[in-house]
């Protein structure tokens, strides 16, 4: 088999494993990105609302809270010295009768995270920011934004080597590196490599089983989320979430670059845990099972208003019913292996994360 040598190899070209290359890549490693589909991004990271999270619900010290903040400052910087198309559009959380608790929460969640430029709102205040909102109370939260995440990821791939199409068969010690056995139109390569950077999404765990000498791999669970689209011009000029559900943030309403509202995601636990087993359909009764939710915080809404528009999956480490994973980025103090990483359950904020993420993977490695 013909052989290759390069200093890092990092598998998944989604947001993540990008930035990681390009991190690796800027700290002098040269450094091949190994995809196994046609394209960059065509599995998470362009399958999610692309919203730019301020890090406020998740636990106090945890990778998602850190991460997510430092993430968030990180990505706004590259977006504007990028040409990145994004907007700070801010969003509210909003809650009824019953729900002050929950709105507490999330506000003290959001102060140990380091959020501080969250504002709570009264009823007339939510009027004023979004007149067909209905809701007693909630917080606004003006550093969320959203972003053109495929413009953003073809700024992290700029000029780095990609192969497409490609699967990793095997990946085996060699001396003080890596060898990898990567498969192309049915032909085998061997790349030899000081560093591998497992950032493969929902196929983490199956990349997982090929690395020699790796026995501690976390279970995967597949959550399904499904998105609405607005059919008419939409009243919001801010992003609108309910308080969080478990497994998700709730439907929620999202705007796309042009201004064009959806709604979503669900979460729809898969019964099968292999992501080539995925079924990106969005059901035909999407829209009926929307409708009601989203009158809770929009009573203007009808159900002929939304039509099926797309759906993707989160790659949790955790399942229904379970309290909600961190993410779990294991380097060599975790497992042993010099010159590895692996990246497990990297799904919300994982986009907002991703720079972040990208800064500590490098670390772990240097």
């Amino acid at each position: 088999m013909e052989q290759f040598e390069t200093e890092a190899v990092v598998i998944g070209a989604g947001a993540v494993g990008l930035a990681i290359a390009r991190a690796l890549q800027l700290a002098g490693r040269d450094t091949v990105i190994l995809e196994k589909n046609g394209h960059i991004g065509m599995e998470t990271s362009a399958r999610n609302s692309e919203v730019i999270h301020a890090g406020i619900y998740y636990p106090q010290g945890s990778m998602k809270a850190r991460l997510c903040v430092r993430g968030k400052a990180l990505l706004y910087d590259f977006c504007a010295a990028h040409g990145v198309p994004h907007k700070r559009l801010g969003k509210l959380i909003v809650g009824n009768a019953g729900q002050e608790a929950q709105i507490a929460a999330i506000a003290t969640a959001a102060a140990n995270n380091g959020v501080d430029d969250l504002k709570p709102l009264g009823t007339r205040e939510i009027a004023a920011l979004e007149p067909e909102v209905k809701a007693t109370e909630g917080l606004f939260s003006p550093s969320t934004g959203i972003i053109d995440s495929h413009q953003y990821m073809l700024a992290l791939l700029g000029e780095l080597t990609l192969v497409k199409n490609c699967d990793v068969a095997a990946i085996r010690r060699d001396g003080d590196g890596w060898s990898l056995v990567v498969r192309n139109d049915g032909e085998d390569t061997v790349l030899n490599t000081h560093l591998v950077v497992n950032a493969a999404g929902l196929w983490a765990q199956s990349v997982a089983q090929r690395i020699e000498g790796l026995s501690d791999i976390p279970a995967l669970h597949l959550a399904k989320g499904s998105y609405a689209s607005l059919s008419v011009k939409g009243p919001f000029t801010h992003l609108v979430y309910p308080v969080p559900e478990p497994g998700g943030l709730g439907v929620h309403v999202t705007l796309d670059m042009g201004g064009r509202a959806r709604f979503g995601p669900n979460v729809e636990w898969l019964s099968s845990n292999d992501p080539a087993m995925i079924d990106y359909t969005v059901s035909p009764g999407i829209a009926a099972q929307f409708a009601p939710v989203i009158a809770h915080y929009w009573p203007g809404v009808r159900e002929e208003m939304l039509t099926p528009d797309y759906c993707g999956v989160r790659p949790k480490l955790s399942g229904p019913g379970q309290a909600s994973a961190d993410f779990r980025i294991d380097g060599p103090t975790a497992h042993g292996l010099q010159g590895l990483v692996n990246l497990f359950g990297i799904e919300s904020p994982g986009l907002t994360a991703s720079l972040a993420i990208a800064e500590h993977v490098t670390s772990l490695l240097s």
